[in-house]
């Protein structure tokens, strides 16, 4: 059965990214969170986690059912077999990754996922590229802003002369999808590259600091050249991985036309988010652009602009109509809890890779 409307009660989402470690959360749960607290939204919403320890495949607050997939490293034969099966149990009416890694599967599975009935709004693979973070300085002129400058690597004996070549502490040592680490002197950066490439391969990336206050933007590109309701946050609390831990909700003109500027110029498809840094003179330095929703998503559900459901209208052919002006000045603070799990739903996870009211295990 096809359903046209975002507001059945029969729409069933499926949602990647149920990882929620502390210093570095995946999206997924925050985007389930703003689906199942959204007045106008009914339906049914299915957790996929790469891991059985994955927090998100217990939360039944807000997961109705919930599956393991393969690793990404294991390639989109694996992922469309696994998919399939899942359909076949529990029909997907649309699907939301919420992460880097797992994006080049999906964007090429994209269309055997339509020919399935499983709706997708992704970046094209060109789109997907471009916003790589090796091309940033690319993407920056397209914005119209400053970009520092950043260097690919693979060989860890750049750090023994990286400062003669102009490369001063300290540095920023980043993953292709993941993880970054500030580094002021050559052991801390061999450290963080040997890290780097263990987890993420190469190349890894090393970027001039960039020096001001961390400002986030995140929306959704139509495809046309649009983007649809943008929210904006200054991060007021970091973890040790740079990631907000508290934040507070913002308006900035400027930031905003970059956004324009950017989605208008490459088309951009699906969620977005822009990290700039902003000096003391009103200058930025765009530092990522994520192809996905951000942890941090819930805050646009405090500011009463829900970014997930308006992706959900978007994808079901919704036109998109001029938000309201959300409100500055709200706040979100992070914080980490046990979720309490029987042994039984555990290992239903581990030995089935299923879940929830999928497993018949909804009460403890």
């Amino acid at each position: 059965m096809t359903i046209s409307n975002p507001t059945s009660n029969q729409c069933r989402v499926a949602i990647t990214g149920m990882n929620a470690k502390p210093d570095n959360p995946g999206p997924g749960v925050a985007v389930a969170r703003c689906l199942k607290e959204t007045p106008n939204f009914y339906g049914q919403l299915i957790g996929l986690g790469y891991d059985s320890l994955d927090p998100g495949l217990y939360m039944q607050e807000f997961i109705d059912e919930s599956y393991l997939l393969p690793y990404p490293s294991a390639g989109e034969d694996a992922l469309l077999a696994r998919i399939e099966e899942i359909h076949q149990t529990t029909t997907i009416d649309i699907l939301i990754p919420c992460l880097d890694s797992e994006l080049p599967n999906f964007i090429r599975l994209a269309p055997k996922l339509k020919s399935l009935g499983i709706k997708t709004v992704l970046p094209d693979a060109d789109q997907f590229r471009l916003r790589s973070k090796d091309r940033l300085p690319e993407l920056a002129e397209f914005a119209d802003i400053e970009c520092p400058k950043i260097k690919s690597i693979t060989n860890i004996g750049f750090f023994n002369d990286c400062e003669k070549q102009g490369w001063d502490y300290p540095l920023v040592v980043k993953g292709i999808f993941y993880d970054a680490y500030i580094v002021h002197h050559k052991d801390e950066a061999s450290t963080a590259f040997r890290k780097v490439a263990s987890q993420w391969g190469y190349p890894v990336l090393v970027q001039k600091m960039a020096k001001g206050e961390e400002y986030n933007l995140t929306a959704i590109g139509d495809g046309k050249g649009n983007l649809i309701a943008p929210v904006m946050m200054k991060k007021m609390a970091l973890t040790d991985k740079g990631k907000a831990w508290a934040g507070v909700s913002i308006f900035d003109q400027k930031l905003l036309d970059a956004a324009i500027r950017l989605v208008k110029a490459i088309h951009w498809t699906g969620p977005l988010e822009l990290e700039v840094m902003k000096d003391r003179q009103g200058h930025y330095q765009l530092i990522e652009i994520n192809p996905r929703f951000p942890a941090w998503i819930y805050l646009s559900e405090g500011v009463q602009q829900n970014l997930p459901f308006a992706l959900l209208k978007h994808a079901f052919g919704e036109q998109p109509s001029n938000y309201p002006d959300y409100h500055s000045g709200i706040l979100f603070i992070r914080y980490a809890q046990e979720k309490i799990v029987s042994i039984d739903e555990f290992e239903n996870i581990v030995m089935n890779g299923t879940g929830n009211k999928a497993s018949g295990t909804d009460e403890l």
